[in-house]
C-alpha cells in the first residue's frame, strides 16, 4: 500500500484492519448498516433512534476497528448531519410546504378531479404520478423530491398510504442517474475521468431496457397479474415513450435535461392515449367509491390549470435554479467560482484534506475535501421554496395562511429531519473512515462475474449514502481501475456503478423517511424497508445481467467518442 502523506495530523485510510481477510473485515464494516437495518425491521424502533443506533456503530467501527482518529469521525458525523439538514431537508420541507399550499388553498380537490376525469383508474394514475410525473421531478430536482411530492399526491388522490410510499420509491429508479440536471453522470466522469459523452451513453443503452420493465413493475405491485395485463397498452405507451426519448436524448442530444424531456413526453403520450382507450374495467381499491361524473365535469380548464399552476411553477423554479447552481458552482472542488456569492462554504478543519484516500481505490492517493457548503440561495429547496411564496401569491393565500401552513408542515417535519440528520451523519462516516471501500472491495474478487457484481456496488453505494451522485463519487474511480485490470470496458463498469445505484435508491433509509413523511407513515419505515427491499434486489440484478450481456455478448455495443450536443 503506498502512503503520501506522513504528518501527523493526516490519516490514510485502511482497506485490510489488522491484517484481517477481506470477508470478515466486510462484515465488520457492514454492522452499522445491518443495526440500522434491524433497528427499522426486527426491533420496530423509530427512524429516528434506529438511524442514532446506526451512526453510533459507525462511529465505534470507524475508530476501534479501522483506526480512525475520534475527532475525525466526530467531524464526519457532523459534516453529514449539517448536509442533512442543507441540502437534503430543505428540499424535502419546501416540497412539503407546496403540497400544504395546495390542499389549503383548495386546488388540491381540483387536482384530484382534473386526473379522476382523465382516469379513475389506480393502475394507470400511478404511471402518471409516480412513473411520468416523478420523472420530471428528479430531473429537475432530485434528492428525494420526486418521492415526497408524487407521494403526497397520490396519498391525496384516493391511494392507501402503504402503497403509495411503496410505488413511488419504485417508479424513482429508472430517472435517477440523470437528477438533479444530470449532476450523478457529471461527477462520475470528474472522478472517473472518462468521458461525460460516454458515460451518459451507456447510461442511455442500460437504463431505457429498465425504463420498459419499471412501470410494468410498478403496476404489478399494485395488482395481481391478470390486473395488470388489462392495462398492459397503457403501460407499454408511458415505458417505451420513456425509454425511446430517454435513449435518445442521453446518446445524441443532452446529459442535463434527459430526464425532463423523457418525462415530460410520456406523460404527455400516456395522457393522449388515455383520450382513445380505456380498461375494459377500472380497477380501484375494494372500500372505494368511484367519484360521481357530475361533480368531475363541474371545473373549468381554467379552474383546472389553476389548480396545476403550482407544479408549473415548481418546474419553472427547480430548472431555473439548477441552471444556476450548475456550473457555476465547482462539484469537484466543492467551492464557488468567481462572481458567485449565493452560497457561503466552510472546511471541516480537523477532516478538510486530513484523510487520504489510497490504492487500489483510487489510482494514486488521495486527499478527500470536506468543505460544507452552505448554498443559502442557490440550494433546490430555496429554489421550491421560492415557489411557494408565488403559488401562494397566485392563489392569493394571505401571508396569515401562509403561516398557518408553514407551521403545519413544521409539524409534519419535525421527526423526520431528526431521522435524516443522523442517516447522513452515518453515511458520511462510512465515506471518510473507508468502511464502504471495504465493502465495495469484496465486490471487485468476483472475476468474469465482476460486471454483474460491480453493478450491485453502486447499489451498495447509494444504499449507504442516499444519492447516486454519492455513490458515483465514492466509487467511480475504483469502478474504472477495476475494469481496466480485467480488461472490461471501464465506461461499461462507470455507467453501471450509476446504473445499479438507481435500483438502491428505493431501499436507502433517507429515501424510506421521505416516503413515510409524504405518506404520513411515521413510525412504519420498517415495514416500507421490508416490503422494497425484493424489488430493489431484483431490479439490481436484472441491470447486472444487462451489462454482463454488453461486457461479453455485445462489447461494440459500448460507446466510444459519442458526440453529444450542448
Amino acid at each position: 500500500m503506498v502512503f503520501c502523506f506522513a504528518r501527523a495530523d493526516v490519516w490514510n485510510q485502511v482497506y485490510e484492519p489488522h491484517g484481517w481477510h477481506w470477508l470478515p473485515s466486510a462484515l465488520v464494516a457492514a454492522v452499522p448498516v445491518i443495526l440500522l437495518l434491524l433497528s427499522l425491521t426486527v426491533f420496530k424502533q423509530s427512524a429516528p433512534r434506529a438511524a442514532a443506533i446506526g451512526a453510533g456503530a459507525a462511529i465505534l467501527v470507524a475508530t476501534l476497528f479501522v483506526g480512525m482518529p475520534w475527532g475525525m469521525a466526530l467531524q464526519a458525523f457532523l459534516f453529514g448531519a449539517a448536509t442533512g439538514l442543507m441540502p437534503i431537508g430543505w428540499i424535502v420541507f419546501a416540497a412539503m410546504l407546496l403540497y400544504q399550499i395546495t390542499v389549503d388553498t383548495g386546488k388540491f380537490e381540483i387536482m384530484k378531479a382534473s386526473i379522476a376525469g382523465l382516469t379513475a383508474d389506480r393502475r394507470l394514475q400511478a404511471l402518471i404520478i409516480a412513473f411520468s410525473f416523478g420523472a420530471i421531478l428528479e430531473g429537475a430536482a432530485g434528492f428525494g423530491t420526486p418521492v415526497a411530492i408524487s407521494a403526497a399526491l397520490l396519498v391525496g388522490l384516493g391511494f392507501r398510504p402503504f402503497p403509495a410510499a411503496v410505488l413511488c420509491l419504485i417508479a424513482n429508479t429508472a430517472p435517477v442517474a440523470w437528477g438533479g440536471i444530470g449532476i450523478p453522470i457529471r461527477v462520475l466522469a470528474q472522478v472517473s475521468g472518462l468521458p461525460l459523452n460516454d458515460i451518459s451513453a451507456m447510461n442511455g443503452r442500460i437504463l431505457p431496457i429498465t425504463s420498459i420493465i419499471v412501470p410494468f413493475w410498478l403496476v404489478r405491485a399494485m395488482v395481481p397479474w391478470k390486473e395488470t395485463f388489462a392495462v398492459i397498452p397503457a403501460i407499454l405507451v408511458s415505458g417505451v415513450s420513456f425509454a425511446v426519448t430517454q435513449f435518445v436524448w442521453a446518446n445524441y442530444i443532452d446529459v442535463g435535461m434527459v430526464d425532463i424531456v423523457a418525462g415530460a413526453f410520456s406523460l404527455i403520450a400516456t395522457a393522449v392515449f388515455l383520450k382513445f382507450w380505456k380498461p375494459a374495467s377500472v380497477w380501484r381499491y375494494p372500500e372505494e367509491k368511484s367519484m360521481p361524473d357530475a361533480e368531475l365535469k363541474s371545473y373549468t380548464r381554467g379552474q383546472i390549470f389553476s389548480a396545476w399552476l403550482p407544479f408549473l411553477v415548481l418546474f419553472v423554479f427547480v430548472v431555473g435554479w439548477g441552471v444556476l447552481r450548475h456550473p457555476k458552482v465547482d462539484l469537484e472542488k466543492k467551492e464557488l467560482l468567481p462572481g458567485v456569492k449565493a452560497a457561503v462554504s466552510f472546511e471541516m478543519p480537523g477532516l478538510h484534506n486530513k484523510v487520504v484516500r489510497v490504492p487500489p481505490v483510487e489510482a494514486e492517493p488521495k486527499a478527500e475535501k470536506a468543505v460544507y457548503v452552505f448554498p443559502w440561495f442557490t440550494a433546490t429547496g430555496t429554489g421550491i421554496f421560492f415557489a411557494c411564496i408565488m403559488t401562494a401569491l397566485l392563489s392569493r393565500h394571505s401571508p396569515r395562511a401562509f403561516s398557518r401552513s408553514f407551521l403545519s408542515t413544521c409539524k409534519r417535519m419535525a421527526v423526520p429531519l431528526m431521522a435524516i440528520v443522523p442517516m447522513l451523519g452515518l453515511a458520511y462516516i462510512t465515506r471518510y473512515s473507508g468502511t464502504d471501500a471495504i465493502l465495495g472491495l469484496a465486490f471487485t474478487r468476483t472475476g468474469m462475474f465482476y460486471p454483474f457484481f460491480g453493478t450491485f456496488l453502486g447499489w451498495l453505494g447509494v444504499a449507504l449514502t442516499g444519492s447516486d451522485t454519492a455513490s458515483n463519487a465514492l466509487f467511480g474511480s475504483l469502478q474504472r481501475i477495476t475494469a481496466e485490470q480485467l480488461k472490461i470496458p471501464p465506461v461499461l463498469m462507470a455507467a453501471a456503478n450509476s446504473a445499479g445505484g438507481v435500483m438502491g435508491k428505493m431501499v436507502d433509509a433517507q429515501s424510506i423517511v421521505v416516503a413515510a413523511t409524504a405518506a404520513n407513515l411515521i413510525g412504519e419505515e420498517g415495514k416500507i424497508l421490508i416490503k422494497v427491499l425484493a424489488h430493489s434486489l431484483a431490479l439490481t440484478a436484472i441491470v447486472g445481467m444487462i451489462v454482463l450481456a454488453f461486457a461479453y455478448l455485445f462489447p461494440g455495443a459500448v460507446p466510444h467518442g459519442t458526440v453529444l450536443k450542448f
